[in-house]
This record gives C-alpha cells, sequence and structure tokens, in this order.
C-alpha cells in the first residue's frame, strides 16, 4: 500500500491540479461582457461574417494579452455580466480563412465539429473561473457558445506563437 502522501499526488496529478510545469503557465485575464438585460442582441457579428463591424457589438469577449508563447496557458475568466450567463471555449482555427461550423437551429457553433480545446462552462453573473490547458502554436477563438452570443461578438482572436 501506498503511502498517503503518494496518494494525494497521484490524486493531485490525475485530476490535473498539479503538473510540473504548472509553475511557466502564461496567464490570460479573460472578460466576458455584455451591455445588460436591455440589450439587443444583434446578430450577424459572428467570426468571418461579411461586413463585420465589432463596434456595433452588445456582448464581447476581452483579453488581457491575445499573443502567448506555446505551453501551458491559464485563463482566468470572469463573467462581469449583472444578469446573464456566459461561458468561454478555446477553440483552435484549423483554418483562419474559414467560420467555425455554425447550427442555425441552435444559434450556436456546433462544438462536435470544431476543435475544441477546452472551456470554463456556464458563468453565473459576476463568476469566474479557470482553465488551464497546453496550446500548441496556432490561430485560436476565445468563445462565448450560449445560444446567440457568438453571433452577437462574443469571441476574440487568440495567437499561440512558437
Amino acid at each position: 500500500m501506498a503511502p498517503h502522501g503518494n496518494v494525494a499526488f497521484a490524486a493531485a496529478i490525475t485530476l490535473g491540479l498539479w503538473s510540473p510545469t504548472a509553475s511557466a503557465a502564461t496567464t490570460v485575464n479573460v472578460q466576458l461582457w455584455d451591455q445588460g438585460a436591455g440589450m439587443v442582441m444583434r446578430t450577424g457579428m459572428a467570426y468571418q461574417a461579411p461586413d463585420l463591424d465589432l463596434s456595433k457589438a452588445t456582448m464581447g469577449v476581452r483579453v488581457s494579452r491575445s499573443t502567448v508563447p506555446a505551453g501551458v496557458v491559464s485563463f482566468k475568466v470572469t463573467n462581469t455580466s449583472k444578469n446573464t450567463v456566459h461561458e468561454m471555449i478555446v477553440m483552435h482555427l484549423k483554418d483562419p480563412a474559414q467560420p467555425l461550423p455554425y447550427v442555425g437551429d441552435d444559434a450556436k457553433v456546433d462544438e462536435s465539429k470544431a476543435d475544441d480545446r477546452g472551456e470554463v462552462p456556464e458563468l453565473d453573473p459576476g463568476k469566474s473561473g479557470t482553465l488551464t490547458v497546453t496550446l500548441e502554436p496556432g490561430k485560436y477563438l476565445l468563445i462565448c457558445n450560449q445560444p446567440k452570443h457568438f453571433a452577437s461578438g462574443m469571441w476574440a482572436k487568440f495567437e499561440v506563437t512558437k
């Protein structure tokens, strides 16, 4: 039987609570924002939408930095909304010139067909969460995939360099 300390150590590794590179993680602060309960959710602002003008967005994703080196990245996500649930999903863009697969009937990105690298699931207003993930070089989007949110401009470009 393993000593108690080794069991706790093994559990921490299994649960992702500890890794030898955790201290080397690059931190990115992410704010999920909207204009409040009375906002009109304008659509047509999804990534790669024609005539895109994000200045008209009523919700969005702000990042403290849009470029990081490859490796362990820790996203510290805060939902700054006063009344709307948001989430943050890291989507790898296999081809940055193409839009993400979108299901109009659901008003959401089809996560089963996109290259999802991890998420901070539904955050109630004012709540925070963290996602730590290892990312390889490439182009990404940080999105909220609550119905209509992505099409309302709730995404941010993100790049991982070598």
